[in-house]
């Protein structure tokens, strides 16, 4: 299998925190799970079989994507299928950083996968036939940063976002379980209302719902550094108040209880194989 990963220089560094790149993925599992982390992801199928996102519900239903797509904020789990032989490319945005290139507000792709050719049209289905005709990673990240500047440039929302927006994400990150939305709507001198809303207009979720999706995030650094998990100490020190919080958000978030998720991870902790 081959796996890259690469930062892009600016001005898409300040929207986009890498590109990836993989391919020859073999799996042993024919499902998995994808937890949110509060931000949107670029797509693009490097093959012709088309991908599968599944009902959380159960069963057979599925909404089907073949070329390319874009995933927006999801406030719980995603279900998708997990194919032999993959091949894919595309860019994991930072939070608040996609609204420029969509030139729709973020909050209109919340729990939702959309085609690329919504978004873009014809045009990016001339880009996935760049990247299928470039050989190796590197002359098929540069092609993909071409593209993302362009549309950057011929963006109809302000690149920048909202200071205020920008500011709160840093801070959310930082101390998701230290801030209250109340706190950070006074220090700016705006109403709570108002702070929401050009939050969830930028970003995709209200400032709580990310906050607390960014805490469950934190639970999986500090559970990923240790060899024995103490559960009890991790929620705590994530600034959980008590286990039952705890556990609910993990299973929302999850789609598994804790113990079920430590059993079943197998590497990447936002991909959880899981049983048909």
């Amino acid at each position: 299998m081959i796996f890259c990963r690469h930062t892009p220089a600016p001005p898409l560094a300040a929207f986009i925190d890498w590109i990836w790149y993989y391919e020859g993925l073999y799996p042993d599992h024919s499902k998995e799970h994808v937890l949110p982390d509060g931000t949107f992801e670029l797509v693009i199928n490097l093959r012709d079989e088309e991908r599968k996102l599944f009902n959380r519900g159960g069963g057979a239903r599925y909404d089907s994507f073949r070329r390319g797509w874009i995933s927006g904020t999801h406030s719980e789990y995603i279900v998708i299928d997990a194919l032999a032989n993959s091949s894919m490319i595309g860019a994991h945005f930072k939070p608040g950083g996609i609204a420029p290139f969509l030139g729709v507000p973020a909050d209109e792709m919340r729990d939702r996968v959309v085609e690329l050719d919504a978004f873009w049209g014809i045009g990016a289905w001339c880009l996935r036939d760049q990247l299928l005709a470039a050989r190796g990673p590197q002359l098929k990240f540069r092609i993909l940063e071409q593209f993302l500047r362009q549309r950057l440039v011929h963006s109809s929302l302000p690149p920048q976002g909202s200071p205020r927006v920008n500011c709160a994400v840093d801070r959310f990150l930082r101390q998701p379980d230290q801030i209250t939305v109340s706190v950070v709507a006074e220090e700016f001198g705006i109403s709570h209302k108002h702070f929401i809303e050009e939050f969830r207009r930028q970003v995709g979720l209200t400032p709580k719902l990310f906050c607390r999706i960014r805490r469950f995030q934190e639970v999986l650094v500090r559970i990923a550094a240790r060899e024995r998990v103490e559960w009890a100490d991790v929620a705590c020190s994530c600034g959980y108040y008590d286990q039952a919080h705890f556990v609910h958000d993990f299973q929302e978030f999850a789609g598994l209880n804790p113990t079920a998720f430590l059993s079943r991870q197998l590497g990447d902790p936002q991909f959880v194989p899981v049983e048909d």
